[in-house]
């Protein structure tokens, strides 16, 4: 319970607003509480933040996977990040996901789960008040991972509903993951973890992408996210990476300790200007308010 509440205050520094005077929203303080799924009669929660403005028009949502390396956590995790995108002007929705019990859950299932997700949040928008052709997806490490999978990945079956993201908000992102030994021994070996592994699969027509992240990330390395932003352009798409000197991974200065980092670390100016540049991209693709 420490270690949540721990990281929940980082994420409330991570990703507070810039020029939160000038903020035209505010945000809701607690969620609206849904069950998008039900996997062997367990719910997974759907944690609903709106800005306490009232629109006529459908807003822009974003859908947010918490990470803990697929198998800790919960939706919770991110309430302080979906509280502040509820306050840029989105609908922020922060989900839960089938963790790895390193036996018969994997990120494959986390995987279904996120495009489970993101179909019901577009299934529901009129409901919801979201603009279907305006939904986001975002995360964290191992939630940034989950997020992209959206965007890349789907049920061999196909749906009538697209899980397909319109945009990517990605923090020290698990983007690269082939070579990971912790992912390999998830998903149950080399072949199926680089069969997960995003920068492996990148494609033409992927939804613009920001990504964020520490240049000494020893969790989720700085060479893997290059390489994927790499071949998003080649690939005709739009990333925009900011990498940071001196921090690793959640932009920690304490660079002997990322796996569960030193919160105190945490370089605030970089959190700041990492969020000043993810509300600037929202904007900039007509998800946030001017």
């Amino acid at each position: 319970m420490i270690a949540k509440i721990i990281f929940g205050m980082v994420l409330a520094v991570v990703l507070p607003l810039a020029g939160q005077a000038r903020a035209a929203e505010a945000a809701a303080t607690e969620p609206e509480v849904e069950t998008y799924a039900r996997i062997d009669n367990v719910p997974l929660t759907a944690r609903i933040f709106r800005p306490t403005e009232q629109s006529n028009a459908p807003r822009a949502a974003i859908v947010l996977f918490h990470g803990g390396g697929w198998n800790k956590g919960d939706a919770s995790w991110m309430d302080g990040v979906a509280q502040r995108l509820a306050t840029a002007g989105l609908v922020a929705i922060s989900v839960d996901y089938r963790l790895s019990d390193q036996k018969t859950t994997t990120p494959f299932d986390a995987v279904s789960d996120a495009r489970a997700a993101m179909r019901w949040v577009r299934s529901n928008a009129t409901r919801l008040g979201i603009d279907p052709k305006r939904i986001a997806s975002g995360g964290t490490s191992a939630g940034a991972h989950l997020a992209v999978a959206t965007a890349i990945f789907d049920d061999p079956w196909g749906d009538a509903v697209s899980a397909r993201p319109d945009a990517l908000v990605l923090r020290s992102a698990a983007v690269s993951t082939a070579d990971s030994t912790w992912f390999r021994k998830l998903t149950g070996g080399t072949a199926q973890a680089a069969s997960l592994s995003p920068d492996l699969h990148v494609r033409p027509g992927m939804p613009p992408a920001i990504v964020l992240q520490g240049a000494e990330d020893n969790v989720t390395p700085a060479a893997g996210v290059q390489r994927f932003c790499d071949r998003m352009r080649q690939s005709g798409n739009r990333c925009d990476l900011q990498l940071y000197p001196g921090v690793g991974h959640l932009f920690t200065r304490n660079l002997q300790q990322q796996e569960i980092p030193d919160y105190d670390a945490i370089d605030r100016d970089i959190a700041a200007d990492a969020n000043a540049r993810t509300v600037a991209f929202l904007r900039d693709i007509g998800f946030a308010q001017p």
